[in-house]
């Protein structure tokens, strides 16, 4: 999961370089948080948030099929 949120993020944003994805393994889910440059944050968050659900939508339904829970958080 944490490689396919990375490749969305990096056709996205302007400054791929400045993308990392982390993965921490929960009791019961996996957490990954995305961090971009501030001035990417517009661009992967989108107009009310179009484009963050669009990325969790994406993830939720690949995790669908491994049978895990993964929630997906976009900081700066």
């Amino acid at each position: 999961m944490k490689e396919l949120v990375e490749t969305i993020a990096r056709a996205l944003v302007d400054h791929p370089e400045s993308v990392v994805v982390t993965e921490t393994q929960e009791e019961d889910h996996i957490r990954l948080s995305l961090h971009v440059a501030p001035e990417d944050m517009g661009k992967v968050i989108g107009r009310q948030g179009r484009i963050a659900k669009a990325i969790r939508a994406v993830v939720k339904a690949a995790s669908t099929r491994t049978g895990t829970h993964v929630e997906v958080d976009i900081e700066d």
